[in-house]
């Protein structure tokens, strides 16, 4: 009811909006440093505004949906259209020529969202379109709840919604689907629901995208009556009325579940003897679609593992280099003599990695990840979309993939000097690194973070930088790999949080190890540790069970504190000393314990290549180790207490 009377004095005090199919708009008028500002009265952005317009309604009258761009930065216009799947042409024609209506309502805004009924219009000078992510989205719920069984109602709307997604996905042209669910409560006996997806996504994408938005419909729903999910590509929606119009195209009856066929009575022996012909028929019969149904489905899981990569990179590569970026076993198996131990390079916490040379002369190096795993088609997925779209001469290149019977096999480039953490750890290869080599494999992985952070077209967070993880060329440049964890994020997005935490200990930031928050920032303070390494030659601890002088942070810290920091560098390293403890300077600033005091990496690269900026005062560094009881000199105290004010809370926690 409030909801209702919302609306009312809405359209009441809004007449631009005059007609019923209005149900929401948004104005940003943010101010922050990721504001999209206002333009101005008939100025170049306005123009380009009204051109925009004019070319998403003309383009959107085929399937309903349009996205475009009009414009040079900073003038530079945005914009996504997209209609309600069941509607014709002519009736989405006429809703998408309401949604000038946002002019008025979000006068000189440079971002602005508006919602009917039928069709949606977002535009912006952020440019969104880089990618897929479905935000920003808005949650819109219904005031009045279900009384009875409100729990049964809630499964019935997951279970709808489950259902349509399948139904959009696998057999929907437009990612649209609408369903109706009947007899899961006595007050609201139907349900009626929608799920839809831009035309643009491939069937995975629209997969992952619904998925997200029902993961998250519970504890926003729960009991209400009707409600919906609307984001930029993806959108979702229930209620007890129906809203749209066509067949229902997923139809499922509570009562089905609980139906119960009556038993059979058997009154003479003709009965009898049909019984026994069914007891010797059923099984063999089972025994048969049993066989048939194993073998199908073998077939269908090979095939859909190509399907499902095929989709994955189809929007990231020309269609004609799809089929080369599928390598064979077979050629894998000629390429490393059968993944022979002489050709391994390596083994990780998800397989082995060898070196091969494929017939073309190329030498690459296979990941094979072991079938027990915790490496899984999605964290496949997840490194190959982003590296596909990932071109940085500091970042790995990805070959190709091959997903055959039970092997998953990710080819990269080779690099043979394989990974930093075999040069700075080992005393004898340490030495192989002067101060020029170690300066420019530093500067490369600033340079490498920094575009993942902010000069790509998107916005990626790592979460497992580690000297393992840092590759070098024949000329020892450094290439960050391993994507198998890194996470999308918005442009304006800052902060993630998650239960599940994954990476390495003694890499990880103390707000990531400990709560699961993870940014920009978490990367950061890793570049920091592993800046560290590289000068001093020592490797973090990746526990608090340590002695002092064995963990990294620590030892830097008490040095740094008692002007005796010339102590930790490695004796390997031929430089001005002042220009190394600037270095062990910025590293301490990048592992500061509270993250808003830590750089972005455009600073650090900056205060990496001057030395005329001045840099401030280093805090306390996180998991900073201190003896108890008296700081005695004669060292015999060995106990260690974690002096951070953060203590261990997260119940799922994984390590690499």
């Amino acid at each position: 009811m409030h909801f209702l009377v919302f609306l009312c004095l809405l359209i009441f005090y809004l007449p631009v909006v005059a007609n019923a199919e209005y149900f929401y708009h948004v104005c940003d008028d943010t101010v922050d440093t990721m504001s999209t500002g206002n333009y101005t009265k008939n100025s170049t952005y306005q123009s380009n505004l009204n051109v925009l317009f004019s070319a998403l309604h003309s383009n959107s009258t085929g399937n309903g949906f349009a996205e475009g761009s009009i414009g040079a930065v900073p003038d530079k216009v945005i914009g996504i259209t997209l209609c309600r799947g069941d509607l014709n042409t002519s009736t989405c024609s006429t809703c998408l020529s309401w949604t000038l209506d946002i002019l008025n309502l979000c006068p000189y805004y440079k971002t602005a969202w508006m919602w009917y009924n039928s069709c949606y219009m977002y535009f912006s000078n952020k440019n969104f379109l880089s990618t897929l992510d479905n935000l920003p989205y808005q949650n819109l719920v219904t005031s009045e709840s279900v009384t009875g069984n409100p729990a049964r109602f809630d499964g019935a709307v997951l279970q709808l919604m489950s259902e349509m997604k399948s139904w959009a996905v696998n057999n929907s042209t437009k990612l649209f689907a609408t369903g109706v669910a009947t007899n899961f409560s006595i007050e609201y006996p139907i349900i009626y629901g929608l799920v839809q997806c831009t035309p643009n996504m491939a069937k995975s994408q629209c997969q992952d995208c619904l998925q997200h938005l029902i993961d998250d419909f519970p504890k926003l729903v729960s009991g209400r009556i009707g409600a919906r999910t609307i984001g930029i590509y993806c959108n979702i929606r229930y209620e007890s009325a129906a809203f749209y119009k066509g067949p229902h195209m997923v139809r499922i009856d509570g009562t089905l579940s609980t139906q119960v066929l009556p038993p059979v009575i058997n009154k003479s022996s003709k009965k009898k003897s049909n019984v026994t012909t069914l007891a010797i028929t059923i099984p063999v019969v089972a025994a048969v679609l049993l066989a048939i149904f194993c073998f199908c489905l073998y077939k269908k899981r090979s095939h859909a593992r190509k399907t499902f990569l095929s989709e994955m990179i189809n929007s990231e590569m020309n269609k004609e280099n799809i089929e080369s970026f599928f390598i064979g076993l077979s050629t894998l198996n000629a390429a490393t003599a059968n993944f022979d131990e002489s050709n391994k390079l390596g083994e990780g916490g998800f397989g082995a990695v060898y070196k091969g040379t494929l017939p073309n002369g190329q030498e690459v190096a296979v990941k094979r990840l072991s079938q027990s795993s915790a490496q899984g088609l999605e964290e496949l997925k997840n490194e190959l979309v982003l590296v596909a779209k990932l071109r940085h001469k500091n970042l790995v290149r990805v070959v190709g993939v091959c997903l055959e019977g039970q092997e998953k096999l990710l080819v990269y480039e080779f690099l043979p000097n394989r990974s930093l953490d075999t040069f700075i750890f080992d005393n004898e290869r340490r030495q192989e690194l002067d101060w020029i080599k170690r300066l420019a494999i530093i500067n490369g992985i600033a340079r490498g973070l920094l575009y993942l952070h902010e000069e790509s077209r998107l916005k990626i967070i790592h979460r497992d930088l580690k000297a393992s993880n840092i590759l070098l060329d024949s000329d020892m440049n450094p290439k960050i790999a391993d994507f198998g964890l890194a996470r999308l994020f918005l442009v304006d997005q800052t902060v993630h949080v998650t239960r599940r935490v994954v990476g390495t200990f003694g890499y990880m930031a103390p707000e990531y190890a400990l709560h699961g928050r993870y940014s920009i920032k978490s990367d950061v303070f890793s570049f920091g540790v592993l800046l560290l390494e590289i000068i001093t030659g020592k490797q973090c601890c990746g526990t608090f069970e340590t002695e002092l002088s064995d963990c990294l942070l620590s030892s830097t810290w008490e040095q740094w504190t008692a002007g005796t920091i010339t102590n930790i560098i490695d004796s390997f390293i031929n430089c001005p000393t002042n220009e190394i403890i600037r270095y062990i300077h910025i590293g301490l600033l990048c592992v500061q314990e509270d993250l808003m005091d830590r750089p972005r990496m455009s600073e650090v690269v900056i205060m990496l290549g001057s030395n005329t900026v001045s840099l401030q005062v280093p805090s306390k560094p996180a998991f900073y180790l201190r003896r108890r009881g008296d700081d005695s000199s004669d060292g015999s105290q060995k106990n260690l207490v974690p002096v951070s004010k953060n203590e261990m809370t997260i119940s799922e926690f994984e390590s690499r």
